[in-house]
């Protein structure tokens, strides 16, 4: 069992940035994959981002590529999300979450492949 803690949402305007985190606690940090997701009123979650277990596999949602940059600090059991050039369409809540993987590459892109899920922290990009 893990708990996920989001942090570091708030509101910017167009063009600002935000540096999202994610704290684990629980069993060992480095045997989850871990992914960042969204979801805005009214539609589903959605990928952001992802990264494995070895930190060395990453996919970016085509949306996000070249601004958003996801990175884990195992030691600090901590996963970050930071987001450049925000965009009003970035407004969303956002979700860390993590699956126990037993393949260090392996990128998941699913929420439903998902087990663990923190409580959100909400992203507010102004015009």
């Amino acid at each position: 069992q893990v708990q996920l803690v989001e942090s570091g949402g708030g509101s910017v305007p167009a063009g600002g940035s935000l540096r999202l985190s994610c704290a684990a606690s629980g069993r060992t940090f480095s045997i989850y994959g871990l992914g960042w997701f969204r979801q805005a009123p009214g539609e589903e979650r959605e990928i952001v981002a992802a990264i494995s277990r070895s930190g060395e596999a990453r996919y970016y949602a085509d949306s996000v590529k070249g601004r958003f940059t996801v990175s884990r600090e195992n030691a600090k059991n901590t996963v970050y999300l930071q987001m450049n050039s925000l965009k009003p369409e970035d407004t969303a809540v956002y979700y860390c979450a993590a699956r126990t993987e037993t393949n260090s590459y392996i990128l998941r892109i699913r929420p439903t492949e998902y087990n663990y899920w923190g409580q959100g922290t909400q992203v507010t990009v102004s015009a």
